[in-house]
């Protein structure tokens, strides 16, 4: 079959389009004939070398496909393997695709969504007229985030760096939005909130997570979900206990082996769907082949909403 794999760690150059053998299932895995690969940050880190699990090279990276198998219409969540024209899935991670949900959306509700769901639900438990912080608003798990938390009944206030993706936040229904490469950054956020800031996702580190948390109101709650400024940030522990504040960890693939955690936020998010309380927008689509340059335009910030390897073009 053809895959990307990638041999050493380093930049999108490492990324190689080879002809392995298809994977051969194991215990508790099932076959998964790809249609459509999700491309995330954690690939990026994965790619680089820094990402929270290490990686056995050469390896196949990819964790989030939507294909066929055994004649249903499923979208995965995977341990790598995914830029690749065959994958293997958990069975506890893979979630069959309704009729009335189309592929495209389907890719985009699996990584991000799911990211999004829990991190509102699970880890911050957000309640209706609290104000919450959402960055990168304009990406794939920032702009699913920014309408969950209107539908939960939250007031959003949307981070984005430049002026089309903070117009595409407030397209979405965020509140305020603020831009996100402010040398004020604490005091802006603080203003859109008025002061009352009660949750935060977070997922750039440095600067802006202490910005993020300065902005939060007493007793707010952070959920750190990301880094991609690659700066490892600390936090002290005499201003949480003086703020009475909460920095949470999220990882999603602590959820995998979790019996119903996946399928209970999935069905969720495609009842969103059929509700029109949820949109996505169609995915920016490159061929397997040009593996290397969707990750040059993640990086670059150059890409909105869902990015997908088609492993058949």
């Amino acid at each position: 079959m053809r895959a990307v794999t990638m041999s050493s760690h380093g930049g999108p150059e490492v990324l190689r389009l080879t002809e392995i053998p298809e994977p051969e299932p194991t215990a508790g895995h099932h076959r998964v004939e790809v249609l459509q690969a999700g491309v995330n940050y954690a690939d990026l880190h994965v790619r680089e070398g820094d990402y929270l699990a290490g990686v056995t090279l050469p390896y196949v990276p990819g964790n989030e496909v939507m294909g066929y198998s055994d004649g249903r219409r499923v979208v995965a969540l995977t341990r790598g393997g995914g830029y690749a024209q065959v994958a293997l899935a958990h069975h506890r991670s893979t979630i069959q695709v309704p009729d009335d949900i189309d592929d495209a959306t389907a890719i985009s509700l699996t990584l991000q969504g799911n990211s999004a769901w829990h991190l509102l639900h699970t880890v911050l438990r957000i309640n209706p007229g609290e104000a919450v912080i959402v960055p990168a608003a304009a990406g794939g798990v920032g702009s699913l985030a920014v309408q969950l938390a209107k539908r939960a009944g939250a007031r959003v206030v949307a981070l984005a760096g430049t002026d089309v993706k903070r117009a595409l936040a407030l397209g979405l229904g965020a509140d305020a939005v603020v831009d996100s490469n402010s040398t004020s950054l604490a005091a802006d956020l603080q203003e859109a909130t008025h002061g009352t800031a009660a949750a935060a996702l977070e997922m750039t580190g440095g600067d802006t997570l202490h910005a993020t948390l300065e902005a939060l109101a007493p007793m707010g709650r952070m959920a750190v979900y990301g880094s991609v400024s690659g700066i490892e940030t600390t936090i002290a522990t005499r201003d949480l206990m003086a703020t009475g504040k909460t920095v949470s960890g999220f990882w999603l693939p602590l959820l995998f082996g979790h019996r119903t955690a996946l399928r209970d936020s999935m069905t969720d998010l495609f009842q969103a769907i059929r509700d029109g309380e949820l949109a996505v927008p169609a995915p920016a689509v490159y061929p397997l082949t040009e593996a290397a340059r969707a990750h040059e335009d993640m990086a670059a910030r150059r890409t909105t909403g869902k990015v997908v390897l088609n492993p058949a073009s």
